[in-house]
């Protein structure tokens, strides 16, 4: 009886040996996502190409867009002035400066030239009594069928034609509708070429409101403008006959209304187009070439200026 107790105590100190641990369970371990952020797109400066009006050496206007995409740089906002809204209208379509020199180098003078031409054109004006010798539809269906019958908010581009209001003398600028018929009116010289009516307004050249529209440019929301101005000089052109002084006349007053554009462009090109016709399409390879080089000269300026412009966009969208 005396080992009663021992024998408990020693079965108890036996259970108690064999009684399995309690382990808590292992969890697993937290796995804590990082959270990613977005990359921040940094703004870059949205560039204006402002294309000016200057008649058949509109065909610098290609080898301006052709050295600029060459370098990479392709314009957000295209704004054209007469000539320069032809060859806006086709770029602003999509078609790159290569594609443009195809078809200008395949293009005769009666698909954008209806009517009476431009030989004896202001004398027959005068006589008759018309409001201009050339309709310009020509010019309007070729414009329409190049850019697939697509109005101008529908193109691949931010797209302006600059035209003149014939009642009141301001400025219009034609941001939708009818693409030929915008760029019609645009290069709707008076005399020569017949007002074109839309919504019952007479409009004309939008050269004797803005012979290079980098005002324009500015307005529609460029940050950057790329002016090109293809006017002849006063002192560059002969006065033989009515229609050297009818040129020289556009020539004067555009060379005095470039002096207010010049202040809304961060780069001017000047193509050389001394020389160059302005009435026929005999120039043209010519042309093409004078802009090429004009885009070389101002290349190192166009280049810093926009390094810097992208830059302190940079710095002022830093978080």
């Amino acid at each position: 009886m005396k080992n009663i107790p021992f024998a408990i105590l020693l079965l108890l100190s036996s259970t108690a040996c064999n009684t399995p641990k309690v382990v808590p369970p292992i969890e697993p371990p937290l796995v804590v996502t990082p959270v990613v952020k977005p990359p921040v797109v940094r703004p870059l400066a949205k560039i204006a190409l402002a294309l000016g009006g200057g008649a058949a050496r509109g065909f610098a206007h290609v080898g301006v867009i052709k050295a600029l995409e060459a370098q990479g740089i392709s314009p957000d906002i295209i704004v054209g002035t007469s000539a320069g809204s032809v060859v806006g209208a086709l770029y602003a379509s999509g078609l790159n400066g290569f594609q443009i020199q195809e078809l200008s180098m395949l293009m005769q003078e009666d698909q954008f030239l209806d009517g009476s031409g431009m030989v004896g054109c202001i004398a027959k004006t005068i006589v008759s009594n018309q409001r201009g010798c050339i309709k310009g539809q020509a010019l309007q269906d070729y414009i329409n069928n190049n850019v697939k019958n697509r109005p101008i908010e529908k193109l691949n581009k931010t797209f302006a034609a600059v035209a003149t209001n014939l009642s009141t003398g301001e400025m219009m600028v034609f941001r939708s509708g009818n693409t030929g018929m915008a760029v019609r009116a645009s290069s709707s010289v008076p005399i020569f070429f017949e007002p074109v009516t839309i919504n019952g307004q007479d409009y004309v050249d939008g050269g004797l409101v803005a012979p290079v529209p980098a005002s324009v440019a500015r307005s529609i929301g460029a940050d950057f403008v790329i002016a090109v101005d293809i006017s002849d000089r006063p002192q560059d052109r002969s006065m033989a006959g009515i229609t050297d002084i009818m040129w020289q006349t556009f020539s004067i007053f555009g060379k005095t209304i470039n002096r207010y554009e010049q202040a809304n462009a961060d780069v001017m090109v000047r193509p050389v187009t001394y020389g160059l016709p302005s009435v026929d399409v005999s120039g043209r390879n010519k042309a093409v070439l004078e802009g090429e080089k004009s885009v070389a000269k101002i290349l190192p300026e166009l280049k810093a200026k926009l390094a810097k412009l992208n830059e302190e966009k940079h710095v002022a969208g830093m978080p």
